[in-house]
């Protein structure tokens, strides 16, 4: 198994403690703004002078060097300070908070011990949303976030002044509400609301230190579908429709529409054959007395 830091460590025969690293307390707690002490010793086989370096990781997995090449690196210069057998923090932010990784190297041998860090904040008033107006048999999310509770904070909704427990199928006087809450979330969801989830809602962030924070009550109301209104809307719909249809015809009636071109009938030319009286007996000269005929 190769290390985070890429050193092949050496095998260990059972019963034999060589290149070890420990940790006092893999778990610290400090009140922010505080100093804090991280302790991490190791055993002799290391020699001497071994190499130790220290490395940050927060919740979402990015490291950071802390020391490094015997001093601190970084945001960490003049707020650590080194010693035989660990680290001091002169004062920590809600930022510190994470996995801070002691590794020990020396005589090829290594070993490396991690100490979590959580740097504790009181909540802040969480920000929740909560719809004014939901229709009956509609889906319903009320959310609720605390940004700045360091352990993250968990949470409890209040309907009407009165705490709603996590499983209302388990309590007589929930039983008839349908509704999905998550306390680790925040998040509230009824998945079809009905007349009875009518209320004034808020929600309370708490994570053990300092005094619970409850955001704002806002009021949701279930509204029945308006039916009236939509066949109200359709008729009105279908009645200009129809005075449309109306004001076409009365107009094509009293001539203001323009008429269609109609096609004039061409006209052809008929020749007739002259008849007989049309040629003078006398001198056998012709004269046209009719010819086309139009």
């Amino acid at each position: 198994m190769t290390s985070r830091s890429g050193v092949q460590p050496i095998a260990r025969s059972p019963g034999l403690h060589a290149f070890t690293v420990t940790v006092a307390n893999p778990s610290v707690k400090v009140k922010e703004n505080e100093g804090v002490d991280l302790k991490c010793s190791y055993s002799a086989d290391f020699g001497s002078s071994p190499r130790v370096e220290w490395k940050f990781r927060d919740h979402k997995g990015s490291q950071t060097l802390v020391y490094f090449d015997n001093q601190p690196t970084g945001k960490y210069v003049g707020r650590i300070t080194k010693y035989e057998g660990g680290i001091r923090f002169n004062k920590v932010t809600r930022t510190d908070t994470g996995d801070y990784d002691c590794e020990v190297s020396g005589n090829t041998g290594y070993d490396e011990k991690t100490i979590r860090l959580t740097v504790l904040v009181p909540p802040s008033k969480p920000v929740s949303r909560i719809p004014t107006s939901v229709t009956t048999g509609s889906n319903a999310l009320l959310t609720c976030l605390d940004v700045d509770g360091s352990p993250p904070s968990t949470y409890i909704w209040y309907k009407d002044n009165t705490p709603l427990p996590v499983d209302p199928t388990k309590f007589p006087n929930f039983k008839n509400l349908t509704y999905k809450l998550n306390s680790n979330t925040g998040n509230l969801e009824f998945a079809s609301v009905s007349k009875l989830d009518t209320g004034s809602y808020f929600c309370e962030a708490n994570n053990g230190e300092g005094v619970p924070q409850r955001g704002d009550a806002v009021r949701m109301e279930v509204r029945d579908l308006n039916v009236g209104g939509i066949v109200a809307g359709v008729i009105v719909a279908l009645l200009a429709v129809g005075l449309l249809l109306f004001g076409l015809w009365y107009a094509k009636k009293k001539g203001y529409l323009p008429k269609k071109a109609e096609s004039k009938t061409k006209q052809q030319a008929v020749y007739t054959q002259p008849r007989t009286d049309d040629m003078d007996d006398g001198d056998g000269e012709f004269r046209q007395k009719s010819s086309f005929v139009v």
